[in-house]
């Protein structure tokens, strides 16, 4: 397995053993599903590359409260554009303890999104959102194709626009991965990606 950037943090930068144990884990998990599922279907044609070369940040908020996990993100935010992109291209932090309702989720994507605005970093950065309950409107739940956004954990994705702009400019038909992506996950069916192992090894709480 190619190694990520791996940590487990909080605001207050102090956690115990357990913790960091947990962190382990589900950084262990989150890096095995983006590379047998976004990269192994290619769900993401462009996360191979950033991948290969450890630009990939990936980090476990131990947030007990919104407040808390919402100053996390602004500081990932503000580290994330602070790095070159070739030392840090994008981050993933994945959420150990709040938002495991997924519209309470999706309810916290509108925070996201003000802190993006907050930072000055609209239309440098993005957030990509996955959940592990992921649902796209107008499905039924348990649809393949919402397995697409299915993450082990709570997650969120921060992307640059640029590095973004400059993969869309390399694939020719960048428009037609949604469409091919839903092709993938029917023709793999909900058996298929169960043997991909791509789930949590840990409860939720």
């Amino acid at each position: 397995m190619t190694s990520s950037d791996l940590e487990a943090s909080n605001n207050s930068n102090s956690s115990n053993s357990s913790d960091q144990e947990v962190a382990r884990i589900m950084v262990q998990d989150t890096l095995r599903w983006l590379e047998r599922a976004v990269i192994g279907l290619n769900l993401c044609p462009f996360a191979k590359a950033v991948y290969v070369k450890d630009q990939v940040h990936c980090v476990v908020s131990t947030a007990a409260d919104l407040e808390a996990l919402r100053d996390h993100l602004l500081n990932e935010l503000k580290d994330l554009a602070a790095h070159s992109p070739e030392k840090r291209d994008t981050t993933i932090l994945v959420i150990q303890h709040l938002l495991q309702d997924f519209y309470d989720y999706n309810d916290f994507l509108n925070v996201a999104d003000d802190c993006l605005l907050a930072l000055g970093l609209e239309g440098e950065i993005q957030i990509a959102s996955f959940h592990p309950a992921y649902q796209f409107a107008g499905t039924d739940e348990n649809d393949i194709t919402n397995f697409t956004n299915r993450s082990p954990y709570p997650t969120l994705h921060l992307l640059r626009e640029a590095s973004i702009d400059r993969a869309v400019a390399a694939f020719p038909e960048a428009e037609a991965i949604f469409e091919a992506n839903m092709s993938t996950l029917l023709t793999l069916g909900l058996e298929g990606w169960q043997a991909l192992q791509v789930g949590p090894t840990l409860a939720s709480k």
